[in-house]
């Protein structure tokens, strides 16, 4: 499978050409970026930085990608095994005028992507990706010989990325370290069990590995999920920790359990990180629609106002802009903190949070319970052969009391709780999300709006 889109280019490794991401369709897309960066910056020879997470199709696609590049006149910064938020702080730290992650994020191993970052290390707005799958569709004219680009091996930027972190005001290393944190890491067996234990160690917490070692072999389903960390869980309980930290392979999302072995909830990462910044500097949050309301109210108990985004990274870095927040995130787990750099960082994320969790003087299971209650549930419905925007707009009309938001989709918020409608990026389905105190009620709340909407859909038809 090969999914092209304004956010990157996704696909599995294998099979013929234009049926997942192979050589040849390596080059077409790294051919589009680069003639993009190159009318961007003017430059007939601009600097990419790239980066890889662990895969094990992650060497033989850096090669094609870094060729083509070098073939385009482009200069490439090569920082091996990284994370896609050290990639980003690279892009500016290095002068560079973009910047490629090779990972597929938390999809399995047989996936890779290229993820296409700006000269700001920031994902591409869907006009820029745009005019990139449409230069990918132009016969390439490669550069003579001597103007060819040049590779420079960089090492040392996941050890600068947790400098970084650690300077940051609202990380206060020195308490951290007073309190002899012992944290158990569950890496996927990806780059974070590189960067995270780096971290770690630089804050004087005694680290027990759990699927560390960056070989690509992915120990369980990536996805940092409570069904996929059961050996995170056990191995917090049986080495007596403080707690769990899990990552993705490409170290953007970030996962907590807590000192008994329970599940913090990736919802409540963004809500737990956005109650301490908020504590020191006051101001507004943004999250995706489809993220817990728990934010929403930490938030207007700080004095400030939360914004809820379109789903997509460059959709909540926009909003955050516009409102000027002090943090905004993602539910699953994505931290985007605009005084350390817009994009979601596990890095970053985890710092706050271990800096918060000592000062709260508490353990995590306890500083969990101190947040509003919600959960959320995930349900899918086939995408019909029929106006599903008119059956939207007649589900609306039939719940006048609710606060309706139409920025992506359809979201109606209750007193119970929300509901979350919208269209996948990449399958024939409509997503339906909802969220209630239990997962029982929040089940049958989303059952409810879904079966609504279906009979909507059929009188619609």
């Amino acid at each position: 499978m090969l999914i092209a889109s304004i956010s990157g280019i996704r696909g599995t490794i294998g099979g013929q050409v234009g049926e997942g991401l192979n050589p040849p369709d390596v080059v077409r897309f790294a051919a589009g970026y680069a003639l993009w960066v190159k009318e961007e910056s003017k430059k007939e020879q601009p600097i990419i930085v790239v980066g890889r997470d662990a895969r094990l199709s992650g060497q033989m696609v850096r090669d094609c990608l870094v060729g083509t590049l070098n073939a385009l006149g482009v200069h490439v910064i090569d920082l091996g095994l990284s994370t896609t938020p050290t990639v980003e702080l690279a892009v500016t730290g290095e002068g560079a005028d973009g910047g490629i992650v090779l990972t597929a994020s938390h999809n399995p191993k047989q996936w890779n992507a290229l993820k296409l970052l700006d000269a700001s290390g920031e994902f591409l707005s869907s006009e820029r990706g745009g005019r990139v799958l449409e230069l990918a569709k132009l016969d390439v004219v490669y550069s003579e010989i001597d103007a060819i680009g040049t590779t420079k091996v960089q090492d040392g930027w996941m050890e600068r990325h947790v400098r970084h972190a650690l300077e940051l005001d609202l990380v206060h290393v020195e308490h951290i370290r007073s309190a002899g944190l012992k944290v158990a890491v569950d890496a996927v067996n990806s780059t974070g069990g590189i960067i995270i234990p780096l971290l770690l160690e630089a804050l004087g917490c005694e680290v027990v590995p759990v699927h560390c070692d960056p070989t690509g072999h992915f120990a369980h389903n990536p996805e940092p999920l409570p069904a996929h960390l059961t050996d995170l869980c056990a191995a917090v309980v049986a080495h007596g920790c403080d707690l769990g930290i899990s990552v993705d392979p490409d170290v953007d999302r970030l996962a907590f359990v807590c000192e008994d072995g329970s599940w913090f909830g990736e919802e409540y990462t963004l809500v737990a990180v956005a109650d301490y910044v908020l504590k020191h500097t006051p101001g507004n949050t943004v999250s995706n629609m489809s993220s817990t309301r728990a934010l929403r109210q930490i938030t207007e108990h700080h004095g400030g106002k939360y914004t809820a985004s379109a789903v997509g990274e460059v959709n909540v870095v926009d909003a955050i802009r516009e409102n000027n927040a002090v943090i905004g995130g993602e539910g699953n787990g994505g931290i985007i903190y605009p005084a350390s750099h817009c994009g979601r960082d596990a890095i970053v994320g985890a710092a706050l949070f271990l800096t918060h969790l000592v000062e709260s003087n508490q353990s995590a299971a306890l500083l969990r319970k101190q947040y509003p209650q919600w959960v959320i549930s995930k349900d899918k419905l086939e995408l019909p052969d029929t106006d599903v925007d008119a059956a939207l707009e007649l589900l609306v009309a039939a719940h006048p009391d609710a606060e309706v938001n139409t920025v992506d989709g359809v979201k109606f918020d209750l007193p119970e709780g929300w509901v979350h409608l919208r269209r996948s990026n990449t399958e024939a389905i409509i997503r339906v999300y909802a969220e209630a105190e239990t997962q029982e009620k929040a089940a049958a709340l989303g059952g409810k709006f879904k079966a609504e909407l279906q009979n909507f859909m059929a009188l619609s038809n």
